[in-house]
């Protein structure tokens, strides 16, 4: 009975440190910046490296960092890589 009590806490330790981790992205309502998926356009990320959502097949928004396309998401997202890039492309 000790051992699954430590167990379970330990457990939720663990989840909660790891949830802390990831990005705290909230998209609005409508995360289409124009409305349309970019087709045909060639982008260094397959993941949106703000909010870690697959891009890949429905890209909304892009910019040029260091000569490369990056794709997001949502404006939001793009505005948010535009702040710092640097600290998302290392990643």
């Amino acid at each position: 009975m000790k051992s699954i009590f430590i167990l379970t806490v330990f457990l939720s330790v663990s989840m909660v440190s790891c949830n802390q981790d990831a990005p705290k992205v909230k998209h609005k309502k409508s995360m289409n910046s124009s409305g349309k998926n970019l087709t045909n356009i060639k982008v260094v990320n397959k993941v949106d490296p703000i909010c870690k959502m697959e891009t890949a097949g429905f890209t909304k928004d892009t910019t040029v960092y260091k000569n490369k396309v990056y794709g997001f998401c949502s404006a939001y997202c793009k505005d948010e890589f535009k702040k710092d890039p640097e600290k998302y492309v290392q990643q």
